[in-house]
C-alpha cells in the first residue's frame, strides 16, 4: 500500500473519531474486547484515549494486522496514547457469570482504570455498559474507528502474549498458535490430555452437548 493510500485509509478510519475530536469539552476513548470465543484463556478489553495527531500508520482491526505488525503497533500506541489500559476476566468468572456478563465486566473495569476524564466512548458492538460516559456503539467498530482499532490491538497483543506463556505451562494444546481457540489440534489435546485450569468449562460442556 502506498503512503498516499494509507493516509487516505487512516482518514476514513478516523472519521467517527474526528466527529468527537473537533468538539470542545469532549474526551474520547475507544474500547474493544478480544477473546470472547476461545475455549481457554481470559477475555480482555482495551481502553485507549488516542490523540488526533499523529495518526499511526497501519492501525486497523487487530484481526487484519499481522502478528509482527501488531507487536510494533502496540509499542507505538502505548507511546503516543494519552492513556491506555486493559482489563481481564479469567475463565473461572466466565464460567460463573457467562461470557457476555464477563465481557461487560471487563469493559467496566478497563474504563475504571482510566484517570483521563473521558466523556464519550466508541465501543465495538456492546451497549448499556455501567460507565459514567456517553456510549456510542459501532457494529464492527474495530474496522470503522481508529480509537476502537487501537484498543483492539492493545487487547489482542496482551492476550496473545499471555497465551504464549500459557503454552509453556501447559504444553501440548498449541496455545502459542491457537491462542485458546477451538482448532483441531486444541480439541484433540483436550480429549487426550483433559482440561487445564485456564479452560472455560462452560464452553466445553456446551461443545460436547452439541457434539
Amino acid at each position: 500500500m502506498t503512503k498516499q493510500r494509507e493516509e487516505e485509509r487512516l482518514t476514513e478510519l478516523s472519521k467517527p473519531d474526528r466527529a468527537f475530536w473537533t468538539q470542545d469539552g469532549i474526551v474520547l476513548a475507544g474500547m474493544d474486547e478480544v477473546g470472547r470465543g476461545p475455549l481457554a484463556g481470559p477475555v480482555v478489553v482495551g481502553c485507549v484515549v488516542m490523540p488526533p495527531e499523529p495518526l499511526l500508520r497501519y492501525v486497523n482491526d487487530s484481526k487484519k494486522v499481522t502478528e509482527k505488525r501488531r507487536e510494533a503497533l502496540y509499542e507505538q500506541i502505548m507511546q503516543v496514547a494519552i492513556e491506555a489500559h486493559t482489563a481481564w476476566v479469567d475463565p473461572a468468572v466466565i464460567d460463573e457469570i457467562n461470557i457476555l456478563e464477563a465481557t461487560k465486566r471487563a469493559f467496566c473495569e478497563a474504563f475504571a482504570k482510566m484517570q483521563t476524564p473521558i466523556t464519550d466512548v466508541l465501543i465495538d458492538a456492546l451497549t448499556g455498559l455501567q460507565i459514567p460516559a456517553r456510549q456510542h456503539s459501532l457494529i464492527h467498530g474495530d474496522a470503522l474507528s481508529y480509537s476502537i482499532a487501537a484498543a483492539s490491538i492493545v487487547a489482542k497483543v496482551e492476550r496473545d502474549r499471555y497465551m504464549v506463556e500459557q503454552d509453556k505451562l501447559y504444553p501440548g494444546y498449541g496455545f502459542a498458535r491457537n491462542k485458546g481457540y477451538g482448532t483441531k489440534e486444541h480439541m484433540d489435546a483436550i480429549r487426550t490430555l483433559g482440561m487445564t485450569p485456564i479452560h472455560r468449562r462452560s464452553f466445553l460442556k456446551k461443545l460436547y452437548e452439541n457434539g
